[in-house]
């Protein structure tokens, strides 16, 4: 997966998934402690017998490969002052996992998440609470953008639920090619009965947008439209003329948003008074 970013106490820290997890670049979090030399950083914060043993422990826990001989080894020379260790010599020896090294211009040490805020609060405890807040903050919004899509993705299967419909039901011996007509007049009512204005007149309205107006609608409204699609196929089903579904539609758009909305208030209100 393509690195993201979070900004902490000014400075910009990579993360990315890796083996299904979350892991945070603790190269750049140790340009907190020292710009120039992020690698000795590391490396000092790595010689500690109490890291020594957190990474173990957590190795133990989370790895089955994990190579516990090795590991005592380690553990035995740890607080000496000979004793020098890097994560790549980590990793290799042990078979770690929750330690990613890379080299070249965009490689780096990634640690798992719960070992990066073990570091970050190596550094500071300051920094380990900006680090954990701002890194929750964006796993929310990541959160709120898979809702948004799965809400995209279920308008999608109940529109081809729709066309079936209008194919098999309104105009069964019309060609392929006048079907697709017929398919963006049906959709046309969809917008019409939630957005109250066709795609072509949203277009006119905003000629700098690129997709449709679905594109840049709410999560609610997704919803909305995802159960509009189904209801709509079960209208067309039933014979109903467009005008008489049109009414049904906007009625049933209204009261789901109203409800929708509802609930939100209610959520955001019992928010506020726990806080």
């Amino acid at each position: 997966m393509t690195n993201k970013e979070v900004e902490v106490q000014g400075f910009g820290i990579r993360y990315k998934k890796a083996n299904g997890e979350d892991y945070i670049c603790i190269t750049d979090m140790a340009k907190a402690k020292n710009p120039k030399h992020t690698g000795l950083v590391i490396a000092h914060w790595l010689r500690t017998i109490s890291t020594i043993q957190y990474l173990g422990l957590w190795e133990s826990l989370n790895n089955p490969d994990f190579n516990v001989t090795e590991f005592g080894n380690i553990r035995s020379q740890a607080g000496e002052n000979s004793f020098v260790l890097t994560a790549q010599d980590w990793i290799e020896k042990t078979g770690a996992i929750g330690l990613i090294s890379s080299t070249g211009r965009y490689g780096g040490t990634y640690a798992h998440k719960d070992i990066a805020f073990k570091f970050a609060s190596w550094i500071s405890v300051e920094f380990e609470l900006y680090l954990i807040k701002e890194f929750q903050r964006l796993k929310a919004e990541e959160a709120k953008g898979l809702e948004w899509d799965s809400k995209r993705e279920l308008a999608k299967v109940n529109y081809r639920i729709h066309t079936d419909a209008i194919k098999e039901n309104i105009v069964p011996t019309l060609t392929e090619e006048q079907l697709r007509f017929v398919y963006a007049d049906e959709a046309d009512l969809l917008n019409v009965a939630l957005f109250g204005m066709t795609a072509g007149q949203w277009r006119k309205l905003n000629p700098e947008k690129k997709g449709n107006m679905r594109d840049y609608a709410s999560i609610h409204q997704l919803l909305v439209i995802a159960n509009m699609e189904s209801y709509n196929a079960i209208l067309i089903e039933q014979k109903l003329p467009q005008r008489e579904r049109l009414l049904q539609l906007n009625a049933m758009a209204r009261s789901q948003l109203r409800v929708l909305e509802r609930s939100d208030s209610k959520l955001l209100l019992e928010n506020n008074e726990k806080d």
